[in-house]
């Protein structure tokens, strides 16, 4: 059995290739606009609460249509609603661009036009993940949800990072531009894909859709679990918001090992795609992810606890290493029991738990770690991550039982 990651996807499907590479191009693409749009509002309001405020902005109306957008995906022919919704990502990252080089500094419009890709990005996300079952053989799901995650990895480490050299030698607006261009390599990709029209009779979008969709969701043991063990380790563990003060009390506060701190957990998160070849061998997937969600949470418990920047960062290069693992396996199990007929719906609301659970287990680190201190919420956190997977377990046990024959 190898342990790198499996790339047969890769080779035998063209269309998930073109996809996969496409998709790559265009987020490193996206986070470089992150990057630059929060320069670009420090640079004019020198706020951090500012700053803060663009994650909100965009949270608000991805989570609303997210829950909406579902349906949607479900009733239509997800190739030309991604073609769309590329399409509408495309002009909103070449706005953005327009009002860089224009000099217009207002910081309502980047508010809006992050809302704007906010909105579009909570349709586009779910429908492309609908591809994967589509595109690839049932054997082939788990090494291509691999293959998608070391992908996305590499372009949170890459894209800020290239941002930074642009944006120090030609300005932000360069950025914006690079962004909106390598849209073309995404719009190409999904433009040679297949029609992709909902099996088994589509829904009818509404109020009775979404209910229809939560309440298969709920009625799924496999799906619930996977869902509720991607919930309890977001919310009670992640641990970005306690960086600055742990980096100040512990590390010097430099802004140099600051950086070091989520770019340890990208890191990781590339590791652990990159071995995860034995991944679709595992017979006990549900187990398989609570053990890893487990490992997160050591790895964050960890962080807390070690003296020393180098164990705290290899404490934190194992949590990104474990949480690869664990959204590969539920990914790979939400994409296996979900019915084509209720994949958009599924599929929007893991992308509901991903936009807003993350931004909920920041405020709860950042709250307790002000009450306590911030390397206490970190061990916390972590010791929580643990024992929910755990109580799960033991409360879902069809959801550690399932086999994948």
């Amino acid at each position: 059995m190898s342990l790198l990651v499996d790339t047969r996807p890769l080779r035998d499907s063209a269309a998930f290739r073109r996809l996969w590479w496409g998709s790559g191009l265009s987020a490193i693409g996206s986070q470089m606009t992150t990057f630059a749009v929060a320069l670009q509002v420090f640079t004019l309001t020198h706020s951090s609460l500012a700053v803060g405020t663009v994650g909100l902005a965009a949270a608000v109306p991805a989570i609303t249509a997210g829950l909406f957008g579902g349906p949607v995906i479900d009733a239509v022919d997800r190739h030309r609603l991604v073609l769309l919704t590329s399409s509408g990502l495309a002009v909103v990252s070449g706005l953005f661009a327009v009002q860089a080089y224009a000099n217009l500094e207002q910081l309502w419009l980047l508010y809006a036009l992050v809302a704007l890709q906010g909105l579009l990005g909570a349709v586009d996300g779910p429908a492309r993940r609908t591809f994967l079952a589509r595109l690839l053989p049932a054997d082939r799901v788990p090494a291509g949800a691999a293959l998608t995650l070391f992908s996305v990895h590499l372009s949170v480490t890459a894209g800020p990072a290239l941002a930074g050299l642009l944006a120090a030698g030609w300005g932000l607006k360069v950025c914006y531009l690079l962004d909106a261009l390598s849209f073309a390599a995404a719009l190409y990709s999904i433009a040679r894909l297949p029609a992709m029209r909902p099996q088994g009779g589509a829904a009818r979008p509404g109020l009775t859709a979404v209910r229809d969709g939560l309440r298969f969701i709920l009625g799924n043991r496999i799906l619930s679990g996977a869902l509720l063990a991607d919930v309890c380790a977001t919310t009670l563990g992640m641990p970005f918001a306690l960086f600055p003060a742990i980096n100040a009390a512990r590390f010097g506060g430099g802004a140099q090992t600051l950086g070091l701190l989520p770019a340890a957990v990208a890191v990781g998160g590339i590791i652990g795609s990159m071995v995860s070849g034995p991944v679709g061998k595992i017979r006990r997937p549900g187990r398989a992810m609570l053990l890893a969600v487990a490992v997160w949470g050591a790895g964050l418990a960890g962080f807390g606890l070690v003296p020393g920047l180098w164990p705290a960062l290899a404490m934190l290069v194992l949590a990104g290493a474990a949480d690869a693992i664990s959204v590969i396996f539920r990914t790979s199990m939400v994409q296996l029991n979900t019915p084509d007929q209720f994949r958009g719906r599924t599929s929007a609301t893991e992308y509901v738990v991903g936009a807003a659970c993350p931004y909920l287990g920041n405020f709860r680190a950042g709250a307790i770690g002000s009450l306590i201190s911030p390397a206490v919420s970190a061990t916390a956190g972590g010791l929580a991550v643990i024992a929910s997977a755990a109580v799960i377990g033991l409360a879902v046990p069809g959801f550690a039982r399932y086999r994948a024959d």
